[in-house]
């Protein structure tokens, strides 16, 4: 079974976070939710709009080869709390090398501060003002450049979930999904 580690820190984007891990636990992914170590909160993670969330371990305590990618939900908050976690920025250093790395709407900002950002890229509109690299892609839901994958923001969390249940698991699950949660628009 593939398998995604999803890092959390307080400031996430809840609707990318929740969209993104339901779309990949009904394709087929095991998802599992890791929270920062360095958080008071501890496993429990509060988003940006005043939603928590439970999440499974600590980044700690993770081990990249245990998972198949690693794919960051955004909001502000959250995308610095990651950026700047020593851990975080490890760990995508790692995927990069042979696995794949997903982030969307303020996340690809950490792909940046981690220097794993592909050469073509999606964001939210107007983060690609603070990754600052050439390569911005505005009229994509999502962008894929290599074993990088990224997103726009709460609107194309969903969609991002398929390409990635496309990736991990097949095109035939990715239908199956994209047609039992009636996403014809993706």
């Amino acid at each position: 079974m593939a398998s995604v580690l999803l890092p959390m820190a307080e400031g996430f984007e809840e609707v990318e976070a929740v969209a993104l891990i339901d779309v990949m636990r009904r394709g087929g992914i095991d998802v599992r939710v890791a929270y920062l170590e360095d958080e008071m909160q501890g496993n429990l993670v509060l988003g940006a709009h005043g939603i928590t969330i439970q999440a499974d371990t600590s980044i700690k305590n993770v081990i990249s080869d245990d998972f198949d990618m690693i794919v960051l939900p955004g909001g502000w908050g959250g995308t610095q709390a990651l950026a700047e976690n020593a851990r975080i920025l490890e760990l995508l250093r790692e995927f990069k090398e042979n696995k794949a790395v997903g982030a969307m709407c303020a996340a690809p900002y950490a792909l940046k501060k981690a220097g794993v950002l592909g050469e073509r890229y999606t964001a939210y509109p107007g983060v690609e003002k603070e990754i600052d690299q050439p390569g911005y892609v505005a009229d994509e839901k999502v962008v894929v450049d290599g074993n990088i994958m990224t997103s726009q923001g709460p609107g194309t969390a969903v969609c991002f979930g398929l390409a990635i249940v496309k990736r991990l698991v097949g095109e035939e699950s990715m239908q199956n999904v994209k047609e039992a949660m009636l996403l014809s628009y993706c």
